[in-house]
C-alpha cells in the first residue's frame, strides 16, 4: 500500500492483509476539503458476511486498527465465526489520511478534522464494501466517542454500540491533558514548530504513557524510583522511532477537544438531544478512576440513552482498563461484550 507506515507488530496483535479505500476529495465539517482522502482498514473473518453481519471496530487516539485485537477472533467477543469484523484506522493516525502522509496537504497544511469527519470517512468505506447496516459498532476512548457519534449520526444503521471509556462531549479535563501533550511536542502556541524529537519524547512520554492513562495504584507497582525512571527511559527510546508524528497528534487531539455529539446537524448544539436520538442498544464500559476520560462522562451518556447499560470495570488500570493489559478488567470486559453481542 503506497505510503503505508505501520508500527512493529506487538504481542497479541493480529496480522491481517491491510487494505486501503480511496475516497477522493472528502468535504469536511469545517467547509474545507481533504484532498485525495483514503482510509486504511483490515477485515477479520469471512468477508461474505459483510452485508448481513458486519461489525465496525474503531481506533483510539494515536492508535491503529490493532487497538481492540484482544477482543477479536474465533469464539472471541468479536467473533469471527459469526461476523465480518472491519477494523478501521481513524483519519489522522498515520495510516489513513494524515498530516504525515498527505501529498497535497502535508504537516501544518492538513485541514482541521472532527470526529464526525472520521465517521463520514468510515461511512464511505462501508458504502464501497456494500454494507448498509451494521450489527455493531465498537470502540474504546476516541473509538468509543466515534461509536456514539455513529449512533447519533446514523440512528438506523448500527443495531448495537459498545462504547468503552467514552465521552459524548469532551470534558475540560481531557482537553487539558491534550493541551499539555501538544505543548510537549511543539515549541510554539500555534503548534506549528515541532520540538527536537528526543526533547519532545522526554516530555510527551511521562504524560501520555503514565499520567494520562495509568493510575497512582498502577505506578506504585514500580519497585522504586529508579525502576520508574528506567521504564520511562526505555519507553522514550522506543517511541523516538515509533511514537506519533507531531502533526498527526495535533490533528487527532484537536478533533478530540472539539468533539460534542450535540454538534450533529439537526441537534442545535444540544448534547442531550443528540443522545436521545440513539436507537441502538448501547453498552458502556468504564472504570471508576480514569485520568483521561473521566467516568462522569460515561455515566452522563447512559443517563440520556433509552436502551443503555453501563458496567463499571474493576481494578486499578484506569483508562487502560479497555486495552487488554489488566487481567481483572479484561475478563469482565470480554464477558460483558460477548454477552451483549450474543443476546
Amino acid at each position: 500500500m503506497s505510503g503505508f507506515r505501520h508500527p512493529p507488530l506487538a504481542a497479541g496483535w493480529i496480522d491481517r492483509p491491510h487494505q486501503r479505500a480511496e475516497l477522493g476529495d472528502l468535504p469536511l465539517e469545517s467547509g474545507e476539503t481533504l484532498h485525495d482522502a483514503f482510509v486504511s482498514y483490515v477485515v477479520h473473518g469471512d468477508a461474505d458476511r459483510l452485508k448481513d453481519s458486519a461489525v465496525l471496530v474503531l481506533s483510539a487516539i494515536g492508535s491503529t486498527h490493532h487497538r481492540l485485537d484482544f477482543l477479536i477472533g474465533p469464539g472471541a467477543p468479536l467473533d469471527t465465526d459469526r461476523h465480518a469484523i472491519v477494523a478501521v484506522d481513524a483519519l489522522g493516525n498515520g495510516l489513513s489520511s494524515s498530516p504525515s502522509n498527505s501529498v497535497r496537504q502535508p504537516a501544518g497544511a492538513f485541514p482541521r478534522i472532527t470526529l464526525r469527519d472520521m465517521v463520514e470517512s468510515q461511512r464511505r468505506l462501508l458504502e464501497q464494501l456494500g454494507v448498509e447496516r451494521l450489527f455493531a459498532v465498537v470502540g474504546a476512548s476516541m473509538g468509543g466517542m466515534q461509536a456514539l457519534q455513529w449512533a447519533v449520526s446514523h440512528p438506523k444503521c448500527p443495531e448495537r454500540v459498545v462504547a468503552m471509556t467514552p465521552m459524548a462531549r469532551t470534558s475540560r479535563w481531557a482537553q487539558l491533558m491534550n493541551e499539555l501533550s501538544r505543548r510537549a511536542l511543539f515549541v510554539d502556541p500555534a503548534c506549528a514548530e515541532p520540538r527536537l524529537r528526543d526533547e519532545a519524547m522526554r516530555l510527551w512520554v511521562p504524560l501520555t504513557q503514565l499520567a494520562m492513562v495509568q493510575t497512582p495504584d498502577m505506578v506504585e507497582a514500580f519497585a522504586d524510583a529508579s525502576a520508574l525512571r528506567r521504564w520511562l527511559d526505555d519507553t522514550e527510546a522506543r517511541l523516538l522511532e515509533h511514537g506519533p508524528d507531531p502533526f498527526d497528534w495535533r490533528c487527532q487531539t484537536q478533533a478530540y477537544d472539539a468533539h460534542d455529539v450535540g454538534g450533529t446537524p439537526g441537534c442545535d448544539g444540544d448534547t442531550v438531544a443528540a443522545l436521545t436520538r440513539i436507537e441502538a442498544r448501547l453498552l458502556v464500559l468504564a472504570p471508576e478512576l480514569d485520568l483521561y476520560n473521566p467516568v462522569f462522562a460515561a455515566r452522563d451518556v447512559v443517563s440520556h440513552v433509552r436502551s443503555a447499560r453501563m458496567i463499571v470495570l474493576p481494578g486499578v488500570a484506569g483508562h487502560q482498563s479497555a486495552s487488554g493489559v489488566a487481567a481483572e478488567s479484561t475478563q469482565v470486559l470480554r464477558s460483558a461484550v460477548a454477552e451483549f453481542l450474543a443476546a
